[in-house]
């Protein structure tokens, strides 16, 4: 069975964390070269576009690399609900979400929204480990109140969402109970 999933969340809600465990899962059970990981493929779609003028072109440039991709695993982090996200909290970058869920639900897309406890320490704390391995981080990082606010917005609008989709809580880091549920959500 082939598994198209977008991981979405607030920034520090441990998408890539999780990502890596569902990818470690998934690849080796679908590769068909000795020679390149070609069993599921990662694509990180929020390079600094979401919440420009060039969110829209650039989702339609991905929609593209999906219908490439339709046969493969395919594990996308952020995507049309980030954009969308991103648009409202930064004023630029308006994308038709509807539109481009419904064409992701013809080819079986699903969404895992991550998220994290909204306690202050933990959230700073994910920052702050954050810059150490990041820092040019820095001049975007903002006050744990604004990653709650953050999330509360992918929270509101993922209950529009055209795609199955599952709401899960990241509390720490391994959190081996977030992956389980995740691997038997997407295998049930």
């Amino acid at each position: 069975m082939v598994h198209h999933l977008i991981f979405e969340g607030a920034e520090l809600a441990g998408k890539s964390w999780v990502m890596s465990q569902i990818y470690h899962d998934l690849e080796p059970r679908a590769a068909a070269s000795a020679n390149v990981l070609d069993g599921c493929y990662w694509l990180n779609c929020d390079l600094g576009f979401f919440g420009t003028e060039l969110a829209a072109p650039m989702v339609q440039n991905y929609l593209e690399i999906f219908r490439t991709l339709h046969g493969k695993n395919l594990l996308i982090e952020k995507f049309s609900l980030s954009a969308q996200v991103y648009s409202e909290l930064y004023g630029a970058g308006s994308i038709d979400r509807p539109a481009i869920e419904k064409e992701l639900g013809k080819s079986g897309f699903r969404t895992i929204l991550l998220t994290f406890p909204e306690d202050q320490a933990l959230i700073q704390d994910r920052l702050d480990d954050r810059l150490r391995l990041y820092p040019d981080y820095r001049r975007i990082a903002k006050a744990p109140e604004f990653y709650i606010r953050q999330q509360r917005l992918y929270l509101e609008r993922a209950k529009d969402s055209f795609l199955d989709y599952l709401v899960l809580e990241v509390e720490k880091f391994p959190d081996e109970r977030a992956v389980a549920q995740i691997k038997a959500w997407i295998n049930g």
